[in-house]
């Protein structure tokens, strides 16, 4: 069974990477790319690049809230993962009280409309909690509403062999009238691999041509503060001279100025960068370069980002690991193949 995915809010292409390149022990089951959509100019024209280069129509670059899903090409299966910015720990929580907190709903339209077999959300972990915990129970109640049965777990991709401490809530949503039943796929085939930050950056080593290889100008005033911070530390945790510490008041943000620890996977990859908010090089006071970056989110070298370095790092943060949605959608496909596999029982009641 060949299924046809649609899009939204797409991204780089983190998911569509992971549904297209999932393979398991039937190759009758597999997942084809359809269609997609997002608002942002330079994610839709990397997407095109690298997921669907021969059929460039079919990815609409498009405001959500404006778009005509009418035009859209009949699917099998769903993928969107909505805007986190309102539910994100790390943001303000506004949760559906913020500007892209209802966004999830178009997700609900497109299910409404498409009927497809089954369906694949994504957000960040905060999104059990905000609005105390409302806006979740809200959001699988409507997805249970028009059809589907849920599963929802916090993934915690480091114990997937993601060299990235990176949690989010994937929802997995199988059509009511399918005999299918989805279970969340066990970490225990995982555990084996080498999930350092040192590794993914490191092994192989990247090409000198690589894409999006650029690095960042660091001031002199970042390379000495740099210097003084070892692995694992940040800049408020290391013994810095008065002359180069932060003068912040309120939170003192754990990744500002901080160096990966080469011996653990990187701490979460995000679409930030200002402000001492780049990664840094355990070794080198640098910040990591996009590819970098993009390799602890498990895309190839050959993943090409266009736009500008900026934007670039914005993609790569936003993006769901590559192989972390593969190996999701392998279990998708799997159950519906009849093929057992290691799972386990999901976190979230």
């Amino acid at each position: 069974m060949i299924f046809r995915l649609g899009e939204l809010f797409c991204g780089p292409g983190g998911i569509g990477w992971g549904a297209i390149n999932a393979s398991i022990n039937n190759p009758n089951y597999r997942i084809i790319h359809q269609w997609a959509n997002d608002y942002d100019e330079s994610t839709c024209k990397t997407y095109r690049y690298n997921i669907c280069p021969n059929a460039p129509e079919t990815v609409y670059h498009a405001d959500i809230r404006t778009f005509d899903m009418s035009q859209l090409a009949p699917i099998d299966a769903l993928a969107f993962g909505f805007p986190c910015n309102d539910y994100s720990v790390v943001g303000e929580q506004k949760g559906m009280d913020g500007t892209f907190g209802s966004l999830y709903t178009y997700g609900v339209k497109a299910l409404k409309k498409f009927k497809p077999m089954w369906f694949l959300a994504e957000n960040v972990g905060g999104l059990k909690s905000a609005n105390n915990g409302h806006a979740f129970t809200k959001i699988l109640e409507e997805l249970h509403t028009v059809g589907y049965t849920v599963t929802p777990h916090l993934y915690k991709f480091e114990d997937y062999g993601i060299p990235q401490t990176r949690h989010r809530i994937i929802i997995v949503g199988i059509r009511n009238d399918i005999s299918v039943k989805f279970n969340v796929p066990s970490p225990a085939p995982f555990t084996h691999l080498n999930n350092t930050c040192r590794n993914a950056i490191e092994n192989p080593p990247i090409p000198q041509d690589a894409f999006n290889n650029e690095f960042t100008k660091q001031s002199d005033q970042v390379v000495r503060r740099l210097n003084y911070i070892k692995p694992g530390q940040n800049a408020f945790t290391a013994e810095l001279p008065e002359d180069l510490r932060l003068n912040v008041k309120g939170a003192k943000i754990s990744q500002i100025y901080k160096r990966l620890d080469p011996n653990k996977p990187s701490y979460t990859v995000t679409g930030s960068g200002g402000g001492g908010t780049h990664i840094y090089h355990w070794a080198e006071p640098r910040a990591l370069t996009n590819r970098e970056r993009a390799r602890l989110q498990t895309f190839p070298d050959t993943y090409k980002f266009i736009g500008t370095k900026e934007n670039v790092r914005k993609q790569i943060g936003m993006a769901v690991p590559c192989n972390g949605a593969k190996i999701i959608f392998e279990a998708i496909l799997n159950c519906f193949a009849g093929i057992t596999y290691n799972s386990i029982e999901s976190n979230i009641n």
